[in-house]
């Protein structure tokens, strides 16, 4: 009986480690994504009224879009963050992670769609859904593009 409780311990602690290897790896090909050497680069400047958002926008080889962002909207704070997607169609859907202002303690996520045409941007307006916590946007009701602020056109990228 004690052979028996032995063995299902021993059992039982290949399979956990078995997983954390697989998590391991998972890991290493997240991190991979992230320092990956971009084919393509691409920046962007949208200015309305008083407000001016800069976007540079990274393509990698496995047709994944990563980029920067900073949002400088007239009397707010600014938003500073990442973007991480892929196009669909002429649409670029992403995940917009920011922080605002000099608050570094809250991070926020927030989903944005852009439209290309031609060479620029626009980044459309959606109704958005907050479920368990993660913001989406409303599935079955579209995303205007038409009666938006903010159109991106291609600017110069400066030196990081």
């Amino acid at each position: 009986m004690k052979n028996l409780h032995l063995f299902l311990l021993l059992l039982f602690c290949i399979g956990f480690q078995n997983c954390k290897k697989n998590q391991n790896q998972k890991d290493v090909k997240a991190i991979n994504t992230d320092t990956e050497v971009p084919i393509n680069t691409i920046c962007y400047k949208a200015l309305y009224e008083n407000d001016t958002i800069e976007l540079k926008i990274n393509t990698l080889k496995n047709r994944k879009i990563t980029g920067n962002m900073v949002m400088k909207i007239f009397n707010r704070p600014n938003k500073v963050g990442k973007l991480a997607g892929e196009f669909r169609g002429d649409t670029l859907f992403a995940a917009y992670t920011f922080i605002q202002g000099a608050n570094t303690k809250v991070t926020y996520k927030n989903p944005i769609a852009l439209l290309k045409q031609g060479s620029n941007l626009i980044l459309g307006n959606g109704k958005m859904e907050t479920i368990m916590g993660a913001t989406y946007f409303v599935k079955g009701i579209p995303i205007d593009f038409d009666r938006v602020k903010y159109k991106f056109k291609t600017v110069e990228c400066e030196m990081d």
